[in-house]
């Protein structure tokens, strides 16, 4: 049985990767799976995020995991290219996950801070 065109091509990039690098993919991909089930399965919304203390020692993909259950209120998909945007910084370009979850704790933050003000543009 033949794979999809797209899926041949993830497969194999995904073979080309080093180990870490493949870990990371992984584990953006389960991050993505649990956003489109979030999304389906849809709680009852809080308009107060949820008390998730940081972890001393976090990945940056558990940060989006825990930054989503904190502020389970928020439309995923409203994050999701900035989030995107600062998971490729740290996966392609390096950049420390330390730096990378500060960032995407202050986008969270910032895009809660907009929908309490009910302007989504608000900065």
């Amino acid at each position: 049985m033949q794979l999809p065109p797209e899926q041949q091509r993830l497969l194999k990039i995904f073979r080309k990767l080093g180990k870490d690098a493949q870990q990371s993919l992984s584990d953006y991909a389960e991050f993505l799976l649990q956003r489109d089930s979030e999304d389906e399965a849809s709680p009852a919304e809080s308009p107060e995020p949820a008390d998730i203390p940081r972890p001393h020692s976090e990945t940056v993909v558990a940060a989006m995991r825990r930054l989503s259950q904190t502020f389970h209120m928020l439309d995923k998909d409203e994050l999701l290219h900035e989030a995107s945007d600062l998971m490729s910084a740290h996966i392609m370009q390096g950049r420390p996950a330390e730096q990378v979850i500060d960032e995407l704790e202050r986008v969270f933050r910032r895009r809660y801070e907009r929908s309490r003000e009910g302007s989504p543009d608000a900065e």
